[in-house]
């Protein structure tokens, strides 16, 4: 378990700003997101949380070394005076052991959730996913009413949709609390190549390899179409969500949906048909001998996640993305050959760090 770093919960300065509390501060989403509000003059403070204090500082910004798990710190002092607390914290792994991330992704996310209404925080963000709904079509796209009840066999979709159950009642008993739940897609960006290897395909994994050239063929899979997003436009639906009175669910997503046809574009490859099952049971088998970190489960999530519809954030936030989803992936990729990362401990690369854009 860690303890908080200092003893003193930063005051809200003098200035009469906003002050923003980000819950995961240091990974993928978290540290665009830092990026973005510090950059913004309308937030006056940016208390970052997370279970190890990063080398990176950027303005306004102080850490905090917190365990949101049950049994760490009280999280409510960190609360205190916050405008907004934006929780992004998650574990994914390890995929084997399905009570541990339970345990921080589920029982964390209810501790921070019971600390915003105790420390009297008007404004809930919470990084939903589109993990969080059920299967749907691949023809069309929902909106944010389509039902979130997940994939029950993957432990990432299982916890998103609990927590989307959980907010239903955390909603009727907090109502002073303005709650939104951010449902993006798959989310990327250079530097976060070298930690979504590790988390999804392994230390081992020859990220200099996924090039143009050096992969000949992209398997077309029935069900593989999925929405993708630069998580520095993720980030800015976020800080709209700060500043805006809104509330509810929005689905973040760029143009267009991937499927194989795109990626092979990406790798100049061809995309060749086939069946599912044999890729699956190769993943299966290389989880069962723990060579790659991905469960299958989560494969055949993906195989029937929805495409979702983007309406509602373009009209309430103001929001639209500024990369494509190839250009997404483009960046993505080239920070996979270069072993991209940041200076914090889970974005951590093999290559030179490359901190996020303001």
């Amino acid at each position: 378990m860690t303890t908080p770093s200092t003893s003193q919960t930063p005051e809200r300065s003098a200035g009469g700003g906003l002050r923003v509390v980000v819950v995961g501060a240091t990974g993928n989403v978290g540290t665009s997101v830092v990026s973005l509000l510090a950059d913004d003059p309308a937030v006056d403070s940016v208390l970052g949380l997370a279970r190890r204090v990063p080398g990176w500082q950027p303005p306004k910004t102080t850490w905090q070394a917190v365990d949101i798990e049950p049994g760490g710190p009280d999280l409510e002092p960190l609360f205190a005076d916050a405008d907004a607390v934006i929780h992004l914290a998650w574990k994914f792994q390890p995929t084997h052991r399905p009570a541990e991330t339970w345990r921080t992704n589920v029982l964390g996310s209810s501790r921070v959730f019971d600390a915003v209404a105790a420390a009297g925080v008007p404004a809930l963000i919470h990084a939903s996913s589109v993990g969080a709904y059920s299967p749907g079509p691949k023809d069309r796209t929902v909106d944010e009413s389509w039902p979130t009840h997940g994939w029950p066999q993957a432990a990432y979709t299982r916890e998103k949709a609990y927590l989307e159950r959980l907010l239903d009642t955390y909603e009727h008993r907090h109502p002073e609390v303005r709650i939104v739940r951010m449902r993006p897609g798959f989310l990327f960006k250079r530097e976060s190549a070298s930690e979504q290897r590790r988390i999804f395909a392994g230390r081992l994994a020859p990220g200099r390899l996924v090039r143009a050239g050096l992969i000949p063929v992209v398997p077309d899979l029935p069900g593989l179409r999925f929405q993708a997003l630069h998580t520095d436009d993720a980030a800015a639906a976020y800080l709209a969500a700060v500043s805006r009175p809104v509330s509810g669910a929005f689905n973040l997503a760029a143009d267009p949906p991937v499927n194989a046809r795109v990626l092979g574009g990406i790798f100049d490859a061809r995309s060749v048909s086939m069946p599912a099952a044999p890729l699956r049971a190769a993943l299966a088998a290389a989880w069962k001998l723990r060579l790659v970190p991905a469960s299958p489960d989560l494969f055949d999530a993906v195989l029937r996640l929805p495409l979702m519809d983007c309406a509602r954030a373009h009209r309430e936030l103001g929001w639209e993305p500024r990369y494509t989803s190839v250009e997404a992936l483009q960046e993505f990729f080239a920070g996979l050959q270069a072993g991209t990362g940041m200076d914090t401990p889970p974005l951590a690369g093999h290559g030179t760090a490359c901190r996020p854009r303001g």
